[in-house]
């Protein structure tokens, strides 16, 4: 059973976010001709408040990497020593995984047991698909020879392929997954308390920090009410990020520093890519949605409602690392880097899901629901309409009125252009950041390529164009005409 029949009265939802952007495109355009001087003056507010989110929010940006800087410097394993209930906590890593090539998995899986966390008290689970079984079967073979021994479990599902009311993809997989390790830890450890394990959702190219285990679990044992907070940390797309190419490297900066802005405003804060939660909360929810695309932000909605508003995350501030999009030619990163952006981007789809629970649940309060909904719409509405009302439209009305003796049209290129000029502030900010969140250069890759890393900075309003308001139009644009997106998986090679 898809969504639009679970929701099905709240049709108008889905068309809204679709509906908003382009009747601000069409009136955008209908009054650069009609009356351009309303124009200009929208245009002109428009990008005063974007200068002043600009600068605020390189302000969370930055407060976010100071204090993965100081996390990342603390010996939190030593730390967990101080707490006599950290000795009692498991931890299940859910890994995903469909056509992946053997060398992806293993990397995964020998990054942790490069953890500093022990390793007897965790349970890694590889759900590899039926449509991928063969393949799986001779990659779990080589897997087990090194690593059976290794964790406290290495679990292995296969996930049926054809089951009634699903979209074939990840959250599919991770519900069938979630379900079959309910099962193994009531037949295997039914003594152990499900408040005593904690869930981590990873992509299956994720590198953990060597303290992310540990970290986490002293943020359980030290939060208020642990099992009422999902975990988010850092994301970054730096495994292979010296081999991408210059859009592809914006984008995944672009990503990870958006996170930094939200990990500062934890009220605001959804869950995004890989990341922690409780097993309990799993359970209680009854696991990830399988007929949705976006189910790693879905999960916390589940739970935000589920507990009716007593839910939230709890920022992690070290790193997991994931593959930047790659191809084997640039246009096919370039296609790769689009499908991945519009997948992200159709998150829009949560809009129906958050507008039916809060309708239907009296007891979270309108202000927390009003917080919720004006930040999901106004979200995905900036990420659509802000690019390119700033870098196309906002310069259509100043053509047209071209010639024009009113005082304000013949200054507001002049202002549009210092607006612009204090803006790039945030790009310098985030060009010096992004060299502080490299690895280190493979040998193989040439020196200059530090220069390059720089001047791509240069194809910023582009990127954000192409691959930030297109995508998300994209996106909006089927969701509104009833063209539901499916999943499609991002092509991982080293």
């Amino acid at each position: 059973m898809t969504e639009r029949y679970q929701y099905g009265n709240l049709r108008f939802w889905e068309m809204f976010p679709g509906l908003l952007v382009w009747g601000t495109f069409s009136m955008a355009l209908l009054l650069s001709f009609v009356q351009p001087l309303w124009v200009i003056v929208f245009i002109l507010i428009f990008d005063l408040l974007w200068l002043y989110r600009v600068l605020y929010f390189n302000i969370f940006v930055l407060i976010s990497w100071k204090r993965h800087r100081d996390t990342s410097r603390v010996n939190w394993q030593a730390k967990l020593a101080d707490l006599p209930q950290a000795r009692d906590i498991y931890h299940l890593v859910f890994l995903p995984t469909y056509r992946e090539d053997y060398t992806i998995l293993r990397e995964t899986l020998r990054s942790l047991t490069e953890n500093r966390f022990p390793h007897d008290r965790m349970m890694v689970i590889l759900g590899g698909e039926q449509a991928d079984a063969g393949a799986f079967a001779k990659h779990i073979a080589r897997i087990k020879k090194e690593f059976d021994n290794v964790f406290k479990e290495l679990i292995v599902t296969v996930h049926p392929a054809g089951l009634p009311g699903e979209i074939p993809g990840k959250g599919s997989n991770l519900n069938w997954m979630g379900h079959e390790v309910e099962k193994f830890l009531q037949s295997n450890y039914p003594d152990i308390p499900d408040e005593q394990f904690i869930a981590s959702s990873f992509d299956i190219d994720t590198i953990a920090h060597p303290q992310y285990f540990s970290y986490l679990t002293y943020l359980y044992c030290t939060v208020p009410q642990p099992t009422r907070s999902s975990y988010q940390p850092i994301a970054l797309f730096s495994n292979n990020i010296w081999r991408a190419s210059a859009p592809v490297r914006i984008a995944a900066f672009g990503t990870t520093f958006w996170l930094f802005g939200e990990l500062t405003r934890p009220d605001r804060l959804w869950t995004f890519s890989s990341h922690s939660m409780p097993w309990k909360m799993l359970r209680d929810v009854r696991f990830w949605q399988k007929d949705i695309v976006s189910e790693d932000s879905r999960i916390f909605m589940q739970a935000f409602l589920h507990y009716h508003g007593d839910y939230r995350v709890t920022p992690v501030f070290l790193p997991v690392s994931m593959d930047a999009v790659s191809g084997k030619t640039y246009l096919e990163s370039l296609k790769g880097l689009y499908v991945q952006m519009r997948r992200w981007a159709w998150g829009v789809e949560h809009l129906p899901y958050l507008v039916h629970g809060f309708k239907h649940d009296k007891q979270i309060p309108r202000l927390k629901k009003f917080r919720y909904f004006f930040n999901h719409v106004e979200g995905m509405y900036t990420w659509a309409t802000a690019p390119i009302t700033m870098f196309v439209l906002g310069w259509l009305p100043l053509w047209v009125a071209k010639g024009e003796t009113n005082a304000l049209i013949q200054a507001a290129p002049f202002t549009l252009e210092q607006i612009m000029q204090w803006a790039m502030i945030g790009v310098f900010i985030s060009a010096a950041m992004s060299f502080t969140l490299l690895p280190r250069r493979p040998q193989e890759v040439r020196s200059h390529r530090w220069i390059v890393m720089l001047l791509q900075w240069i194809l910023l309003p582009v990127t954000f164009i192409l691959f930030g308001s297109f995508p998300a139009i994209d996106a909006q644009t089927r969701l509104m005409l009833g063209k539901y997106l499916g999943f499609h998986v991002t092509k991982k090679a080293r």
